[in-house]
């Protein structure tokens, strides 16, 4: 599967962006999905996931209230709307499929910036 992830800019503290990940090249829906960010100089964190069908989702602690993750297995689609943003969540935003059979593959998108200024 290949991945490209977009949407990302430079917004001001508690604007709102919504990162899209285009997911081609294979079934889309037997993945589950996540977002990470890699601030610099940091490691990359994970910031939210998603299950196949989307039934089930995660956030890191920073994320709850303020970002939602959702899927649209029927345009190969996966966002993350972020609203009330900080300052901290600058980074880049990565999107990442995971699948699996025996062994786990995890496949990584390009990366989009996401800067907030305060």
């Amino acid at each position: 599967v290949q991945l490209q992830a977009s949407g990302g800019g430079v917004v001001q503290a508690g604007d709102s962006l919504r990162l899209s990940c285009a997911a081609s090249g294979a079934t889309f829906s037997v993945y589950d999905m996540g977002w990470f960010r890699q601030a610099p100089g940091k490691e990359r964190e994970f910031v939210a996931s998603i299950t196949r069908r989307g039934g089930n989702t995660d956030y890191t602690d920073s994320a709850k209230g303020r970002f939602t993750i959702s899927r649209d297995n029927a345009k190969n689609m996966m966002f993350l709307q972020m609203n009330s943003l900080k300052p901290e969540d600058t980074a880049v935003y990565y999107c990442r499929a995971r699948v699996v059979d025996g062994k786990t593959y995890d496949y990584w998108g390009q990366g989009t910036q996401v800067t907030v200024s305060s």
